[in-house]
């Protein structure tokens, strides 16, 4: 069971999720820039900055990308790796919205069953390939759309009851993926599995910035500003090994993100239409906050999705929905939106874990060393 936990939902969804970083989230990034430069005059260098992000988001493109980064992290042998390419394009283009959650399912399929041929023949060049890629097209023509179908409906289904209850799924939501990201499997990958955008995935947001924020202030006796860093910037999955000591070092950043998701959702109202993947990074490398930005001026294809689905929802007529594009759902973010993301990312998570800090090492709860890294 340890096996099958770290090969597939920890190895196998780190790998999809730097697949996305390559792919989605640095093409949004680049388009995006492109796309503000070009208001300022056109240039041949911000058109190329366009083409280069929009060739990058290509469903094609990302789903190969992911595939071979799950592939990767399995250490499978070089030829099941590189047909994982056509498998993983397949799979995210059958998919369809719930395409990076049928490329983690079908991916490994076929990378496992690669495996099971690969160099045990005189042919392995010929076979091994053909059994990677006809038995992960195989999979993907015959379960992909099913398994896309319903990653995409669970994913609606958050994000609408998010919408209707901002509240209480703020908090839930908040918690969830903040206490997913600090345990060694993929906040990201799961985000992006499930496409989360609008006020779900800015709930998200906020429950990993108050993780990642929240450890390194609350460690910052321990660890100083080299752990501020490893931790703020990196990844707050570093104070596993302290939580398995003591759990009690994980209420503090865990209570704080039950404070800033409902603030977000229904204070600020800070949505994520960037890449849903950008959903589940909090503060590692600023891609949360990066994801936040550009999808107020460059709204992601998912972001879209949404706001065409909640149209239909709500009986738009047929026009109406069809004029919903990434540039009428942008925004000209104001002083509220900015204070909202500062707030919620960084300063709410430093204020609120420095205090409870203070308190639990007061009453004992949190001992000195307790958040040292090793």
């Amino acid at each position: 069971m340890n096996r099958f936990v770290k090969r597939y939902l920890i190895d196998a969804m780190s790998g999809m999720a730097q697949g996305l970083f390559a792919s989605l989230l640095v093409g949004t990034i680049i388009r995006t820039l492109g796309q503000q430069l070009l208001r300022t005059g056109d240039n041949p260098v911000f058109r190329f900055l366009v083409d280069a992000g929009t060739f990058c988001c290509d469903a094609h493109v990302v789903g190969a990308a992911m595939a071979v980064g799950i592939g990767f992290s399995m250490g499978v042998h070089a030829l099941v790796l590189f047909s994982l390419i056509t498998v993983g394009a397949t799979a995210n283009i059958l998919g369809k919205a719930g395409g990076p959650l049928a490329v983690l399912i079908i991916a490994i399929i076929a990378a496992e069953a690669g495996m099971l041929v690969s160099r045990k023949t005189k042919v392995d060049i010929l076979v091994t390939p053909i059994v990677t890629i006809c038995s992960g097209v195989l999979c993907a023509v015959l379960f992909a759309g099913y398994i896309g179908k319903a990653a995409d409906w669970v994913g609606k289904l958050i994000m609408m009851t998010t919408e209707m209850h901002p509240f209480v799924m703020g908090i839930f939501v908040s918690v969830v993926v903040g206490i997913a990201l600090t345990l060694p499997i993929s906040s990201a990958a799961i985000c992006a599995a499930l496409g989360l955008t609008g006020l779900a995935g800015g709930a998200a947001v906020a429950g990993c910035c108050a993780q990642m924020v929240g450890f390194a202030v609350l460690s910052f006796k321990e660890n100083g500003w080299g752990g501020v860093l490893s931790q703020g910037l990196g990844t707050s999955m570093l104070q596993m090994p302290n939580i398995i000591k003591n759990p009690r070092v994980w209420i503090a950043p865990i209570v704080t993100s039950a404070v800033t998701g409902p603030l977000a959702t229904c204070l600020f109202g800070m949505t994520m239409n960037g890449a849903p993947v950008s959903s589940g990074m909090g503060t590692c490398g600023l891609v949360g906050q990066i994801g936040v930005i550009t999808g107020w001026f460059s709204p992601s294809d998912a972001a879209v999705k949404w706001a065409v689905h909640k149209a239909e929802k709500a009986g738009m007529a047929a026009d109406a929905v069809a004029r919903i594009t990434q540039d009428s759902i942008a925004v000209n973010p104001g002083v509220w939106q900015w204070a909202g993301l500062v707030l919620i990312c960084f300063v709410l998570p430093a204020l609120l874990c420095w205090a409870q800090g203070k308190l639990y090492r007061r009453n004992g709860w949190i001992k000195d060393g307790d958040l040292l890294l090793s």
